[in-house]
């Protein structure tokens, strides 16, 4: 009997769960690649590769971002950045990632 309960409560809690829309995925895609790429004070700068999804219990998504460095000193040399995005609050903070991935 209470196997039984357990099964039927798991049942209707199942159908009541939604995945996301695949337009909702591409509008969370996009919002996190606009946002990185505007904290990033690379020139030239695009997202590398693909997003990195951390769980919900974490709720970060990494990007890769590739630019040239823009200081005078620096040379226009290539550059890496790491961006890690806060999925609820749509924040996001950059670190250089040069030793993260290397320039070849």
């Amino acid at each position: 009997m209470k196997v039984t309960c357990l099964t039927l409560l798991a049942t209707l809690f199942a159908g009541s769960v939604q995945a996301s829309s695949d337009d909702a995925w591409l509008a969370q895609d996009k919002l996190q690649r606009q946002t990185c790429l505007a904290r990033s004070n690379l020139q030239n700068k695009k997202v590398l590769g693909s997003p990195v999804l951390f769980d919900d219990s974490v709720g970060y998504t990494a990007l890769m971002i590739g630019g040239r460095y823009p200081q005078k000193h620096m040379q226009g040399q290539e550059g890496r950045e790491l961006c890690l995005f806060e999925r609820k609050t749509g924040k996001a903070e950059i670190s250089e990632a040069d030793s993260l991935m290397p320039m070849k």
